[in-house]
Parts: structure tokens; C-alpha cells; sequence
């Protein structure tokens, strides 16, 4: 049986030759790039003497121990210093309200007009009954006046006389009562006109023309006097007995007695609520000696100047306490502190040039730097920039110092986009816990 010979051609037909060239062209034009481009990556990778990239550069500062200021800041809410209720002292009817409200009044102004009709006539009433005490009083002393001629020459009784000085004394005594009374008519008369106790600004009008008040019970409205302003706030009772241990251990250097203007030794500064600074220094004039059983803190007040204004009552604000310091003590700039699984660490570069992860305790901030309680040492080089290009444990580097920049006397913030640290990776955090 003879087989028929395949349709497929050879392997080695002259037109099989032909269209696997065609088809591997391609393939081959495209290989080449790539190639080339692994060629190159060896070669750049190898340096230009043939060996490995130089190490990348970093900023670092070397650390030295120093008495740093620092200030202690807490959460405050601002209040005036004076702060009075306005009542009716007579019941009546409310005939006009004299003031603005909202505006800033000096004590002694009129604020309210009660109808005085009635008091007025209490007053007339009053002063009448004062005339006629006064006209008793000067009938009993005629009286005696006829009765001591006659008395020397006997020709009445010792009773009629005294009777005579009795009746003189009640009448006397007659007039003090309605003269007081009168004063209390005139008093209450005035009491009809309600002027501002204290200077400040006023709130709204608790009661409207033609209400009906009566005294004490009756709230007409507030007056808050705004300068100086009082800032309240509270210090945990974990963080006083932390301050005791460093002041007793010398860690930490506060002010000392109170001074004669009243202050406790702290200057006091407030930061708003948009983190701008208040461009007016204040003092702390008072601080518990007890924890308040309500929050479990101790109160503290500040007195600051508001002149203008500015600061109202009811305010949220950061009170930031300057004239604490820490003697012997480390500073690191804000940017050298990052995060971790482990917490706080920055890398020190060692003698040989090497990053070594370090945790560290911060307490503190002084002039855009983080004060480091432990963690770093005097001569330490910490880094500070170039995290991007370095940041795994025992890479080498090549050290720089660290010039600041202006953004680091600011409060602690997020890192510039450009330089933010990456997070520390899981290879530092465990070089770290080491």
C-alpha cells in the first residue's frame, strides 16, 4: 500500500525557510530594546569604577545636652473676669430699656427704667410723715422749755416734768424712724433707674418694655467685663505628679513663688483656634491646691490683656505655659522623630556611617525641636533629612550636616510633602526593639 505524501511542507522547503524568517522578525526587534536596556542597568548598577552605587546622601545634626525652655500646653476656654447678673431691687412695671445690647457700657450707666409713680408718691408720703415728727419734736421741746423755770421754783411736781423730757424723746425718736423711712422711699426711688454695676459689655434684654418685674427674681440681663480675660483650664492629675517627679529630680526647672503683680512665675500665651498665636502675653494667677472631684484635674486660670476685644467669653484655646526649662537635656528637630510599630524612633548614624533605628521617649517641645528624655546621647548623630533615599537599618550613607529650615520653629505637624519620612519599615521597627 503506497501512503500519500503529506500536505504539510518540509521543514526544509525553501518557502517554510522563507515564513519562519518573516515570523521571527518581529520578535527579534522587539527582544533587542530589552536587551539593551539590561545591558545598561548592569552597567549603571556597577558604577563608574565597576563596583557598587556610592552610599546616598543624608542631613544629619550631632546632638548636645543643653538647658532647653519648654512650654506646657493645655486646653483652655476663656471667660471674663467679671461676670454680673443684672436684677430689678423693686418690683414694677419695666417702662423702657436704655442701652444697646451688645454694647460695651462703664458701671454707673442706665441700663432700665421701672415706672417710679408709685415710689414717687412713696417718697412724698415719706417726707410728710417727716414734717410732722419734726413738728412733735419741736412742740415737746417748747414744752419742757416752759416747764424748767417752774420746776426750780417748785411750783410742779418732778413727775410733770419728766413726763415732759419723756415726751420730748419719743417725739425725737418719732422723727429718726420717719427720716430713715423717708431715706428708704428715696432709695427705692432710685432703685427704679438700673445702671450698670460694673464697665463691660452687656447681653440681651432678658425682659421686654412693659413686663412686669419684680426684685431679685427678675434677670434683666448680664454684663461680662472682657479685659483683662480670664482663660480656664485643667491639668491632669497624672501630669502634675509627673512634673513633681522631674522637678524633684531636676529634669524639669519651673518658676517660683507667686510675684507681687499676683502672677505664679508662668508667662502665659493662647494659641486660637485657626493655630494663630495671641499677639498678647498674659500671667497665671491662680492654680488649685486640690483636685476638682468633677474632672479629676486641678484647675488653673489665666489673666490675659484684651484691650481690643478680641478674645470674647466662651472661646476654645491652647494655653501654652512658658518659663519651665529642662537643664542637661536633648533636643532633635521635629523631623527626625518618626512612627513605627514600635512607637517614637529616629535612626542615628554611627561612627561607620551606618543607620541604627533608635526608639525614643519625647516630653516636650522648644523651638520647633522635640526634647528627648531617652533614647539619644550627647554626640549622637541623628538624621534628620534624606529618609526617602535611606531609611533601612545598617544601609550606609554618606553624612551631611543639617542646615534648619524656617518651618521648624513651628509646632509639631505632619512632614513637608517633599520630605515626609516614610513609615519606618518592619525591618527598623524590629532593629529598633533590639
Amino acid at each position: 500500500m503506497s501512503i500519500a505524501p503529506s500536505s504539510a511542507p518540509s521543514t526544509d522547503h525553501p518557502h517554510v525557510r522563507s515564513l519562519r524568517r518573516r515570523w521571527m522578525a518581529p520578535f527579534l526587534f522587539a527582544a533587542l530594546p530589552l536587551a539593551l536596556v539590561a545591558c545598561g542597568k548592569s552597567a549603571s548598577q556597577a558604577g563608574p569604577a565597576g563596583g557598587q552605587m556610592p552610599p546616598p546622601e543624608v542631613s544629619v545634626v550631632t546632638v548636645q545636652a543643653q538647658s532647653h525652655s519648654v512650654e506646657l500646653e493645655y486646653v483652655g476656654q476663656t471667660a471674663g473676669s467679671r461676670e454680673t447678673e443684672v436684677r430689678a431691687r423693686v418690683a414694677g412695671i419695666l417702662n423702657k430699656r436704655l442701652f444697646e445690647e451688645g454694647a460695651t457700657v462703664k458701671a454707673g450707666t442706665p441700663l432700665f427704667q421701672i415706672d417710679p409713680s408709685n415710689f414717687q408718691t412713696q417718697v412724698a408720703s415719706a417726707e410728710a410723715t417727716v414734717a410732722v415728727a419734726e413738728a412733735k419734736v419741736n412742740q415737746a421741746r417748747r414744752d419742757q422749755a416752759r416747764l424748767v423755770p417752774l420746776i426750780a421754783e417748785k411750783a410742779i411736781s418732778q413727775k410733770e416734768f419728766d413726763d415732759s423730757k419723756s415726751a420730748l424723746e419719743s417725739a425725737e425718736a418719732s422723727l429718726k424712724q420717719a427720716q430713715a423711712q423717708a431715706n428708704e422711699a428715696r432709695l427705692n426711688l432710685g432703685y427704679t433707674k438700673v445702671v450698670a454695676p460694673i464697665s463691660g459689655t452687656t447681653g440681651t434684654a432678658s425682659k421686654s418694655d412693659g413686663s412686669l418685674v419684680t426684685a431679685s427674681d427678675s434677670l434683666l440681663t448680664t454684663i461680662v467685663q472682657t479685659n483683662p480675660i480670664y482663660v480656664n483650664f485643667s491639668i491632669s492629675e497624672s501630669d502634675l505628679l509627673r512634673m513633681t517627679k522631674q522637678v524633684s529630680s531636676g529634669q524639669l526647672a519651673v518658676p517660683g513663688q507667686r510675684s507681687a503683680n499676683g502672677s505664679l512665675g508662668f508667662s502665659v500665651n493662647v494659641k486660637l483656634a485657626d493655630g494663630s498665636l495671641y499677639p498678647r502675653t498674659g500671667k497665671l494667677n491662680f492654680a488649685s491646691e486640690k483636685v476638682n472631684p468633677a474632672t479629676g484635674s486641678f484647675d488653673a486660670r489665666a489673666e490675659i490683656p484684651n484691650p481690643d476685644g478680641s478674645l470674647r467669653p466662651g472661646q476654645f484655646v491652647r494655653v501654652l505655659l512658658g518659663g519651665a526649662s529642662r537643664p542637661n537635656s536633648i533636643s532633635v528637630p521635629q523631623r527626625a522623630v518618626i512612627d513605627s510599630p514600635m512607637g517614637k524612633i529616629v535612626f542615628l548614624v554611627t561612627p561607620d556611617n551606618k543607620l541604627a533605628p533608635r526608639p525614643v521617649e519625647l516630653d516636650g517641645w522648644t523651638k520647633g525641636e522635640w526634647i528627648v528624655t531617652k533614647g539619644v546621647q550627647s554626640g549622637d548623630r541623628v538624621l534628620v533629612e534624606g529618609f526617602i533615599k535611606a531609611h533601612e537599618p545598617g544601609m550606609t550613607v554618606k553624612p551631611v550636616p543639617y542646615v534648619a529650615k524656617a518651618a521648624d520653629g513651628k509646632p509639631p505637624a505632619a512632614p513637608a510633602a517633599a520630605e515626609k519620612p516614610p513609615a519606618a519599615p518592619a525591618s527598623a521597627a524590629s532593629a529598633a526593639a533590639k
